[in-house]
C-alpha cells in the first residue's frame, strides 16, 4: 500500500488553510484528487490577481 508524502500532505493543507480558512477537519476530507484541485484554483485565482487580470 502506497502512502502519501507526510510533508506534502502539510504543504497542500497548510496552503488550502491559508487562503481558504477551512477547518483541519474539512480540508483532510477532502480526497486527494480534489484537495489538489482546490490547490490548483488558488494558484490559478493568485497567478490572475498578480497579473491583474
Amino acid at each position: 500500500m502506497l502512502t502519501y508524502p507526510s510533508d506534502r500532505l502539510y504543504r497542500e493543507v497548510g496552503y488550502l488553510a491559508y487562503h481558504l480558512h477551512w477547518s483541519l477537519d474539512d480540508l483532510l476530507d477532502l480526497e486527494h484528487p480534489e484537495r489538489l484541485r482546490f490547490v490548483d484554483e488558488v494558484v490559478r485565482i493568485n497567478t490572475r490577481r498578480e497579473q491583474g487580470v
